[in-house]
């Protein structure tokens, strides 16, 4: 049996198995990719990330009850007391409650340093004050947490620069495993999942807090690793596969790391849809994340790192080692 079968002048199988032409799409996929990133970038700009407590600061207050409330409820008392904008989830169970209150709201009760427990714990007492008569049962304070605008801010710069050290990282590592025009593709991919997902979270004003932005760092490396399967059989079929386009070759990896993207994408869908549904509204908006970029990575895998190997004119004579200077002459008898 002959190592490849060519049909009209297209690689159609490879070793037995069916080669897909993924590269036929290529542009299309880059329309694609172009629209949804640039439309990332315009609600990025337009409307913001809807920064979390732990980047803006605030209050954050646990409180327990004797009998389940329901949320809406407390978040009607809440209003009407004045903490508008409150947040409020279930904490562990039934009865114990987050509430996260904006700094606009605690501004006044905290006119001290956040790091005062007094001026922080008489904003508990009030919030307590509030909900108790309401409630069927009591309802204690557990505890209470201010964070400084100060602390935030700080928190912002260091998640950003910490997410552009990664890339950073991520593109070094790809050039010397590979080639430099692999870490392009690669750090392209990634910044198109990043741009993705934080204009998803800008779109729909979700809250952006630590936890998404710890989301948006586990997709870079989900991303990446689905992107090194790719380009490692990339890089060895170029070596295999002597007479074949590079296009041909770029498809036949892709179609032979097809089941296995396939099934890890699928079987951290399922994990991310049971956090989602059943995992309570304090990690809603981190699987929410997660599902995004594990879609948006796996489309990028295939097209978007490809598409740049493509567009930047990959070829075999890129991943040949170098040849010394006098070696041939060594060679000669």
């Amino acid at each position: 049996m002959s190592e490849t079968k060519v049909e009209n002048e297209k690689i159609t199988e490879y070793m037995g198995k069916r080669v897909y032409d993924f590269m036929r799409w290529r542009k299309l996929a880059a329309a694609v990719s172009i629209v949804m990133v640039v439309a990332s970038l315009t609600a990025l700009v337009m409307n913001g990330l809807k920064f979390g407590l732990d980047f803006t600061g605030g209050t954050q207050i646990e409180v327990g009850y004797e009998i389940a409330p329901r949320i809406e409820d407390v978040r009607n008392q809440l209003d009407a007391a004045g903490y508008s904008g409150a947040t409020v989830v279930n904490f562990g169970s039934d009865n114990e409650l987050l509430i996260k209150l904006p700094p606009a709201v605690t501004e006044e009760q905290t006119q001290v340093s956040a790091r005062d427990e007094k001026a922080s714990q008489s904003i508990g007492d009030k919030v307590v004050a509030v909900l108790a008569p309401a409630s069927e049962g009591d309802v204690d304070l557990r505890r209470v947490e201010v964070v400084g605008p100060q602390i935030g801010e700080e928190l912002r710069d260091d998640g950003g620069l910490g997410m552009l050290f990664a890339l950073a990282v991520v593109m070094a590592y790809v050039a010397l495993r590979f080639q430099y025009k692999f870490s392009v593709g690669a750090v392209v991919a990634l910044a198109h999942d990043v741009i993705i997902v934080l204009g998803f979270f800008a779109l729909l004003q979700l809250d952006f807090d630590l936890t998404v932005l710890a989301a948006v760092l586990a997709v870079i490396g989900y991303s990446l690793n689905d992107t090194i399967v790719v380009a490692d059989r990339i890089r060895e079929n170029f070596r295999k596969v002597r007479k074949a386009t590079s296009e041909e070759i770029i498809n036949i990896s892709i179609s032979q790391t097809l089941g296995r993207t396939f099934m890890t994408s699928f079987t951290t869908l399922l994990v991310l849809w049971a956090l989602q549904f059943f995992g309570g509204e304090l990690i809603h908006n981190f699987s929410l994340a997660l599902i995004v970029g594990v879609v948006v990575g796996t489309y990028s895998s295939v097209y978007v790192a490809a598409n740049v190997l493509m567009a930047m004119g990959i070829t075999k004579e890129d991943l040949m080692p170098p040849v010394k200077e006098g070696a041939e002459l060594e060679e000669m008898p």
